[in-house]
This record gives C-alpha cells, sequence and structure tokens, in this order.
C-alpha cells in the first residue's frame, strides 16, 4: 500500500471563502501537523484582499513579517509551505506588465524565505479578453503561458520549487460542461510544463466520492498524476452548517494515483480537529481505513475541548451531537436514526405512537441537554463557532417536542400546533427566507416554483 513520502503533499489548505484564520489558529495548526505527520500548508485565503482583488500589491511591512514569521514555523516543524495566488479576475494574459506584478509579489516571498508557489485560476468568470484571445488562443493556453514563464522564473532562483497550478474546470461536473472553453483540460496536459502540479477537486466541487477510475481517467488529459484539493469538509458556501465527521469516501489505493491530497476544512479552525485527524490517519493508513472508527477515536480525543463550567459532556452525546453535523451527503448514524424516528412518528396516528413518543422526547431531550451545556464551554472560542448552529438546532428540537406533547393530550383531536417561542417572521424569517420559498429542489436536483406544488387551501 502506497504512504505519503516527502515530495507527497500531505496537508492543509487555507483556501476557503471568509474570514481567514489568525496567526495563532495558523501556528496551533503547525502543531496539529506536525503531531499528525502532515507535511504541507497551503496558503491561499480567499477572502484576503491581496490573494485575489488586490494581487498586484505587494505587502505591507507587519504583513510581510507575519508571513515571514509563518514560514519559519512551517520549517521549524518541518511543514511545506506553499504560497498561492489569484491573479484570474482581472489579469490580462499577454500583458508584460502582469509577468512584472506576478513576479514582485512573488520576489517578496522568496525573500521571505518561501520556496513554493501557486497560480490559482479557480472561480474567475469564464471568458477571455480579445487581445489574448488573438494571441493564446484560448482560455487554457493564455494561463498556460503565465503558469509556464513563471515557474521558470522561479527555478531560476529557487531549483527545488514546487508549483502547483488551479485549473478554470477543476471538477469532473465543470469539466464536462466545458467551462474554461472546449477542450481546456487537454490543451492544458499538452501545454503546461510537466513539472507542475495541477489541482482537482473530484466529480464534484464537493465530491462524495474520489475514485481510482476517476483519477485515472483524468490522467490521460493532463499527462500528469493530479493533486487532489478536497472540499470534504469546506463549508463556506453553506454557513449554517460545520462537518466534524471522518474523511471519507476516497479509497487508500487513490493515495498511488495523486500526488498529493491536501484538505480544505472548515471555515472555522476550531471545529477542524476530527476532519483533519482522521484525514491524517487516512493518509498514514497501512490497510483498510475504517472511517468510523477513526471518527470516533478522535472525538474520544476532542472531548476534552468541551469542558464546562458546569456538568461534564459525555462522549455519547458529544458523538450524538458531531453525527448531527456529519459530512455534506450524510448525517451521523445516531442523527439520521433519530431524523427517521421523528420522520416515522410524525407520519403515524398519534393513537398509535405508544412508547415510540416517549423515546423520541428522551432522545431529542438528551440532545437539547448538550446545546445547552455548549453555552457554558470554558473554551469560548469553540463555543462562539458552535453557538448560531446549537441555537437553531434546539429550536428546532423544541418545536417538534411541542408538537408532539400537543398531539399526546389532545388524543389525536384536529387541533392546531401553535408556539408561542415560534413566531412569523422572527421564526424561520427574513427575506432569505422567504426567497428560498419561490423555488423547491425536487430529489433529482431540479427547481420548480412554488406554485407548481398543491396549496392548503383552494384558489
Amino acid at each position: 500500500m502506497a504512504r505519503p513520502t516527502n515530495d507527497f503533499l500531505a496537508g492543509v489548505i487555507e483556501g476557503f471563502y471568509g474570514q481567514p484564520w489568525t496567526h495563532a489558529e495558523r501556528l496551533e495548526l503547525l502543531e496539529w501537523m506536525e503531531r499528525w505527520k502532515l507535511n504541507t500548508y497551503f496558503y491561499a485565503p480567499k477572502d484576503n484582499l491581496k490573494h485575489r482583488a488586490l494581487w498586484r500589491e505587494t505587502y505591507v511591512v507587519a504583513e510581510a513579517e507575519s508571513l515571514r514569521e509563518l514560514i519559519k514555523a512551517c520549517g521549524q516543524r518541518h511543514v511545506r509551505f506553499i504560497y498561492a495566488l489569484s491573479p484570474g479576475l482581472d489579469i490580462r494574459y499577454a500583458q508584460l506588465e502582469e509577468m512584472a506584478h506576478l513576479q514582485k509579489r512573488f520576489q517578496q516571498l522568496l525573500d521571505l524565505g518561501c520556496e513554493n508557489f501557486s497560480l490559482l485560476f479557480d472561480d474567475i468568470p469564464d471568458r477571455i479578453d480579445a487581445d489574448d484571445l488573438t494571441q493564446f488562443g484560448s482560455l487554457a493556453s493564455a494561463q498556460c503561458h503565465v503558469a509556464n514563464t513563471t515557474f521558470r522564473w522561479l527555478r531560476e532562483k529557487c531549483p527545488d520549487a514546487r508549483f502547483l497550478f488551479c485549473p478554470t474546470p477543476y471538477c469532473g461536473r465543470m469539466a464536462k460542461n466545458k467551462l474554461g472553453g472546449e477542450n481546456y483540460l487537454a490543451i492544458v496536459g499538452r501545454e503546461l510544463l510537466p513539472e507542475i502540479d495541477v489541482f482537482w477537486t473530484g466529480p464534484e466541487i464537493i465530491s462524495r466520492e474520489i475514485s481510482v477510475e476517476h483519477i485515472r481517467e483524468l490522467q490521460t488529459l493532463l499527462r500528469r498524476k493530479p493533486v487532489i484539493w478536497d472540499n470534504l469538509h469546506a463549508n463556506d458556501y453553506d454557513a449554517r452548517r460545520f462537518f466534524c465527521g471522518p474523511y471519507a469516501g476516497r479509497p487508500t489505493e487513490l493515495r498511488a494515483e495523486v500526488n498529493g491530497l491536501l484538505i480544505n476544512p472548515n471555515c472555522e479552525f476550531v471545529l477542524n480537529y476530527v476532519p483533519l485527524r482522521t484525514f491524517a490517519q487516512f493518509l498514514h493508513e497501512d490497510g483498510f481505513f475504517d472511517a468510523r472508527k477513526s471518527y470516533l477515536a478522535a472525538m474520544e480525543e476532542w472531548l476534552p475541548q468541551f469542558a464546562t463550567v458546569g456538568a461534564p459532556i459525555a462522549l455519547d452525546d458529544l458523538i450524538f451531537f458531531g453525527d448531527c453535523y456529519y459530512l455534506p451527503y450524510a448525517d451521523g448514524p445516531e442523527a439520521g436514526a433519530f431524523y427517521e424516528r421523528a420522520k416515522n412518528l410524525l407520519a403515524t396516528n398519534p393513537l398509535e405512537w405508544g412508547e415510540r413518543a416517549a423515546d423520541f422526547l428522551q432522545r431529542s431531550g438528551r440532545l437539547k441537554e448538550f446545546c445547552q451545556s455548549v453555552a457554558q464551554l470554558k473554551q469560548r472560542k469553540l463555543f462562539y463557532a458552535l453557538s448560531r448552529r446549537v441555537w437553531e438546532l434546539r429550536e428546532e428540537l423544541d418545536l417538534l417536542e411541542r408538537y408532539v406533547v400537543m398531539k399526546m393530550e389532545n388524543k389525536n383531536q384536529i387541533v392546531p400546533c401553535q408556539s408561542d417561542f415560534h413566531l412569523p417572521e422572527t421564526y424561520r424569517g427574513g427575506f432569505v427566507s422567504r426567497l428560498e420559498l419561490l423555488l423547491v429542489q425536487q430529489f433529482d436536483g431540479t427547481f420548480v416554483p412554488q406554485e407548481t406544488f398543491p396549496t392548503t387551501s383552494p384558489r
């Protein structure tokens, strides 16, 4: 079984949209990485203005010193620091002045001790200036020209520099839809220098699974092994959620088919212990990787961070809560079972509930108690990261409990359920909530107007 070598990029991407991690959080990350034998930290905070919007500007003294300290800290922990820049929003590929801006920024990083770099052309407009199109013929060729020129310039200054490239279509669905133009990936495979690594997220931006077969097909197009930019635990696309489930949906055989596996996790650093811990275990596992077993062990390690000023939180309750925020495409087993119990209960005549109602109320109460305990966490940064999600979960549990109790007390009489704590507009209210109701997503992923569905009263 292939395991990571020093050339294999194994580590963490700070590449999400949202508030970047603090310097202290990055240093704590490096401690985790050293302990868990991860060798790469990829610096690409999307909403740092100088990463994308102001990519032509160099760093001021204070910013540069912070990066110098971070690069030094990486070196002390045997972690490869890779600096990324995203010029694709407005770069003019054919202009020499633009290359000068790139080189000036990268020279500043070289002077700070950085030796590894990346150019990212993801999440940009799918178009190219007319003059650039005339000179290069395609967006892919223009980007390859910039990447190749920059790479050659870097190698003259740092012969061992590692260089990575993120294409505009960086997942299977984007490539299928011809984002970036006809034959984009084939052009990249043909024109991008073979020493340059190429990022890929899998079949989707957030991939449920990444198979060996999928990657081997990609290798044919790119003429090299890709580096996986894994968004499995990324939550920047949905602020209501976070993901603390295990690294899953990737076979260990995948390691032999790629030049690296880098994980781009939750925006909130403090919520990433379990994702990164299980990811590291996956990378170093000799045989079959049991994702659930790894998750349970990591949750036990994470439990001390949930010390409160009151009664201690039980591991079983933390696992139940974690299962509610597991992975993008799946709840954890306990949360999944709880949901099915609630769904089946509400679909049944209350006269037939029997002990099932009491069982639901007991499990719901247990989860609500956990939510209440979170408010007493000693580690306030962890509480602040969880507080809005916990509040929302507690509100929904409270409403379900009120409904079940009302039905039990009224012996299935047709009595409307109303709660003084869940009032119109303040509960599930607001402009965005109303917008969400205009289009209803069906099971096949398509959307239809809400009016397509029958209303509860005649028109």
